[in-house]
């Protein structure tokens, strides 16, 4: 039987900060509607109309994984697990789809060492939820990455900004570690919970996907609109929704290259 994909885990709701960093699966903050219909605008525009071959590596939540099904795309996406899976080879694994779907594996891995793929076995890669943040080793995932793509492949992802370091920095009034960020190769921020991730400026990440070998399409900040303004708007007048969804990506896109935000997505591609 095929793994459900109407089902998310359960995670815990976050406090509220001056900076959101990001969503609880059960938030019903209106900025967090509008971040994940930006995102998933962001995604459908960036998605090729014929079907292809997606790894998503996105992270606990599924709705990267259901809305690519839903565009008739077959998708392999992986979830934790301390066993080594085996490698994935063809399409033959996938499972039997639905009506106009695309077809869905989930299989068991470490997202940020993938080397137990088969080369050059994928037509894309997802790595939105901030997933390359907490591959602190991300030139070695970026690496792993091109061996996997078909010449041609793209992939899309979201990391941290370095905005969003900076601000959590000076939450935890860790003033040296501030000091020292212009001066860092690599900014590593530690969370409340004891997990670290890394952050990025523009430049950054376009020389890390280089020398991967991959060609920089885009680099752009997810949001550009505070989540002030997005609350006071909606609050205001609800019915403005959609055009606040499409005035965001219109900026996003006008802002390319740009540390601005607390997420940078970014899409480049394997040369052909």
């Amino acid at each position: 039987m095929l793994p459900r994909l109407d089902a998310e885990p359960d995670q815990p709701r976050g406090r509220t900060t001056t900076l959101v960093y990001e969503a609880p699966a059960d938030s019903d903050d209106p900025y967090w509607a509008f971040y994940e219909d930006v995102a998933a605008t962001q995604l459908a525009s960036w998605l090729p109309t014929a079907q292809i071959r997606v790894l998503d590596v996105s992270g606990p939540r599924t709705r990267f994984a259901r809305q690519m099904v839903a565009a008739g795309h077959d998708v392999v996406r992986v979830v934790p697990s301390v066993d080594r899976p085996s490698p994935v080879h063809g399409r033959e694994q996938l499972g039997g789809p639905a009506p106009d779907q695309g077809r869905f594996l989930q299989v068991a891995g470490d997202s940020r060492s993938l080397d137990w793929f088969a080369p050059a076995s994928f037509d894309a890669v997802l790595a939105e939820g901030r997933t390359l943040s907490f591959c602190l080793a991300t030139e070695t995932t970026l690496e792993e990455i091109y061996r996997m793509l078909r010449p041609g492949g793209r992939l899309l992802l979201c990391v941290d900004s370095l905005l969003l370091g900076l601000a959590r920095l000076a939450e935890q009034h860790r003033w040296a570690e501030l000091s020292d960020v212009p001066r860092a190769d690599v900014v590593l921020v530690p969370a409340e919970d004891g997990s670290i991730t890394r952050c990025f400026w523009p430049e950054e990440l376009h020389a890390l996907l280089t020398s991967a070998g991959l060609d920089v399409d885009w680099i752009r900040p997810r949001t550009v609109l505070s989540a002030e303004a997005v609350t006071r708007a909606v609050a205001s007048d609800v019915s403005c929704f959609p055009t606040l969804v499409r005035t965001e990506v219109e900026l996003s896109a006008e802002r390319e290259g740009e540390s601005i935000g607390i997420h940078l997505v970014a899409s480049a591609r394997r040369p052909g």
